[in-house]
């Protein structure tokens, strides 16, 4: 099934597959409040940043076949992540569309750009060489990172530049990535009272 809309700006969706059962729901106007259970400690601490940054409140229940690969796990959740997220923010009146966030974390610096564009897109560089191949906390692998994103901005329908300006230590990189985004993408989704209707000159998003 599809995402839904339960109220306002809050949505819900679950998604079992061979590979995966993933059970999602976020409200937008929330306080940052989370459960998060993913099977994966290290997605899971993403996920709670995430959500705390964001000031989103965010339920999360997946389970899957980690015990071959957290790959499907991850990926499945971030695709009803961001199904969820579309569905919640129904069809964008009064938002301010646009967020931009830096965020450090000790040596680590991480430069999101969000823009609720209706279009999906997702620029992704500066993690230094090797990041990929990093096992984090035991099992989430340091490419997981660009699959998470790739999967939210497309089923979200929207627009990240993601920029890793400096960094060494590996989990530092990810989660400066992740609280950098969550507080972009806080700035792009909130309601600006100055807005009328569809923040774009088409009149959709």
């Amino acid at each position: 099934m599809g995402a839904e809309l339960i109220s306002g700006r809050a949505a819900q969706m679950e998604r079992v597959t061979s590979e995966s059962s993933v059970r999602v729901r976020m409200d937008l106007d929330g306080t940052g409040t989370s459960e998060i259970s993913t099977t994966v400690p290290f997605f899971d601490h993403m996920l709670t940043a995430l959500a705390k940054h964001s000031l989103i409140d965010l339920t999360v229940e997946s389970t899957g076949d980690t015990h071959i690969d957290v790959h499907h796990t991850v990926e499945d959740t971030s695709i009803v992540l961001g199904e969820v997220l579309r569905t919640a923010l129904g069809d964008k009146a009064g938002i301010r569309r646009f967020g931009e966030a830096t965020v450090p974390l000790d040596e680590a610096l991480a430069h999101a750009v969000v823009d609720v564009s209706g279009r999906p897109y997702l620029v992704h560089s500066g993690e230094p060489e090797g990041q990929q191949y990093h096992l984090i906390g035991g099992h989430f692998t340091g490419s997981m990172t660009r699959h998470a994103f790739e999967a939210i901005t497309y089923h979200a329908g929207i627009c990240l530049h993601m920029r890793v300006l400096a960094g060494r230590d590996p989990h530092h990189i990810v989660e400066a990535q992740f609280k950098a985004f969550a507080r972009a993408l806080r700035a792009a989704v909130e309601s600006d009272p100055r807005v009328e209707g569809i923040p774009s000159t088409k009149g959709a998003l």
